[in-house]
């Protein structure tokens, strides 16, 4: 079995070669290069975690100081995807045959939010995050905002159900995979929100997400909405493993492992102490999170029994009126990632459209053939099939598959009439 997708002498130089960009050099040669190594440390991370090994890229982040790098990245690309990407839209004379080097600055955020995902879990990792981890809370706060609105479920459900449009020009494609990497990249959100709860070592962090931003009652909402579960033709459908899967009726009640890491998140941010003092149990707060007690069931907790103890703090909470927090004075660190980036580009968001178009989006049939080779080798296919979890699933039914895709090598199939089934939705990621 394949163990590494880098040696660590490689990982050591990637991790210490990280460094931050400015909004204008998104798409470059140089943080094209950064891209790959970031590609390649997060198949890394994955790896070192199914196989139980030492996870030298978390440890490597952690001592060198790179977690505050990671997010930077990260929140450089949300606001570009905000602020930038709807210009390049609506620019008349930008009309590009090959839209792959932008998919790859929108696929950056998504890499990055996946390594969080595998490293954050760690207290360790959230230490080292330092004053950044207050900008990972606003950023997983905004995602998981944006969930809750079930506006992320909408593109998700578009892009997975709907066929390709024959008509449609590369940008109205690339907008499409956006709107459903988005919901992914929510997704993600959760887990590292849940992992951050796990560790809320800094008083700032803890005011953050509970007086700031109200975590619970943004948790309530989506225990309510279940944004990962819908009803289709009659059929529940949930999405799991990266897309949406019909569930058979005797796994209704299942809890996927989104709803464990929501449920986990609320039982540590209720019933630690350190939040518990924190938070205000007002009439408004308290009865959203009474709302709770209905979806408490006994089968719920036989999967999660720590959540037993959640039902009694609720039970007792439904009787009484906690004690208001005490009002104290207290210096607190608030995040500047996404407000400083903001800052510095206010007002040339169009110029910065321009000057990307004309320098680095423009590539020739050449360069783009350089970065997809480059890409290839980082998305080495014999090292991928060792991170899956259990054996491939065919594409259209979801039955064990022996059978690749000859063009892409991305999807498996069964049968080739489940090939030819699936192909108006795979159309489009095959091309890709």
């Amino acid at each position: 079995m394949t163990t590494s997708v880098i040696e660590p002498f490689e990982v050591k130089g990637f991790v210490q070669s990280l460094e931050t960009f400015s909004l204008k050099e998104l798409g470059s040669a140089r943080w094209f290069k950064q891209h790959e190594h970031i590609e390649k440390l997060n198949m890394q991370a994955i790896l070192n975690v199914s196989a139980m090994h030492d996870e030298l890229v978390k440890e490597l982040l952690v001592s060198l100081g790179k977690i505050p790098i990671l997010i930077h990245e990260l929140i450089l690309v949300e606001v570009w995807k905000q602020k930038v990407f709807p210009i390049f839209c609506q620019l008349q004379d930008f009309n590009p045959k090959d839209t792959f080097h932008l998919y790859m600055v929108i696929h950056h955020e998504a890499t990055i939010i996946n390594l969080l995902e595998t490293i954050m879990f760690h207290k360790d990792s959230c230490e080292a995050a330092d004053d950044s981890l207050l900008d990972l809370v606003d950023y997983c706060h905004r995602k998981l905002t944006l969930l809750a609105s079930e506006a992320t479920r909408e593109g998700s459900l578009t892009h997975d159900q709907s066929n390709v449009l024959v008509h449609s020009t590369p940008i109205e494609d690339l907008q499409r995979q956006s709107a459903a990497l988005e919901f992914e990249i929510s997704l993600k959100a959760v887990s590292v929100l849940c992992s951050i709860t796990y560790n809320p070592e800094s008083i700032s962090v803890v005011s953050r997400m509970l007086c700031t931003h109200n975590m619970p009652c943004v948790l309530v909402q989506l225990i309510d909405s279940c944004p990962w579960s819908c009803s289709k033709q009659g059929q529940v459908q949930k999405y799991i493993n990266g897309k949406w899967q019909t569930i058979p009726a005797e796994d209704h009640s299942k809890m996927t492992k989104l709803d464990g890491q929501v449920w986990i998140s609320l039982h540590n941010l209720l019933l630690k102490e350190d939040c518990q003092k924190k938070y205000d149990f007002n009439s408004f707060n308290k009865n959203q999170l009474l709302k709770l007690r209905s979806f408490l069931t006994d089968v719920l907790i036989d999967q999660l029994p720590n959540l037993a103890e959640l039902r009694r703090f609720l039970a007792h909470l439904a009787i009484t009126d906690p004690t208001p927090p005490k009002k104290e004075l207290i210096l607190e660190q608030i995040p500047e990632m996404w407000s400083n980036i903001v800052k510095e580009n206010s007002g040339k968001w169009k110029a910065i459209a321009k000057y990307q178009v004309k320098e680095i989006f423009s590539l020739s049939e050449s360069d783009l053939r350089q970065h997809a080779q480059r890409l290839a080798q980082t998305y080495n296919l014999d090292v991928m099939e060792n991170l899956l979890p259990d054996k491939p699933k065919c594409g259209s039914c979801g039955k064990e598959a022996s059978k690749r895709c000859s063009r892409c090598q991305g999807e498996w199939y069964c049968h080739r009439e489940c090939q030819v089934k699936d192909w108006p939705k795979h159309k489009e990621a095959c091309q890709l």
